[in-house]
């Protein structure tokens, strides 16, 4: 289950990358043993959606 900190990133901050950091143990549990996230790869590649930033 996430946590506040997760749930409630601050402004100017992308909410998919917060709550990936923050709740990363669940999030990523789907995925292999050094297997990248491909929605935390693409926001690395492309950066952050507009609509995805806390205004």
């Amino acid at each position: 289950m996430a946590n506040d900190k997760a749930n409630n990133p601050p402004k100017n901050q992308c909410r998919q990358c917060w709550y990936h950091a923050y709740n990363s143990r669940e999030v990523h549990a789907h995925l292999g043993w050094r297997e990248d996230c491909p929605e935390c790869v693409d926001h690395m590649r492309n950066g952050h959606p507009e609509h995805m930033i806390v205004k």
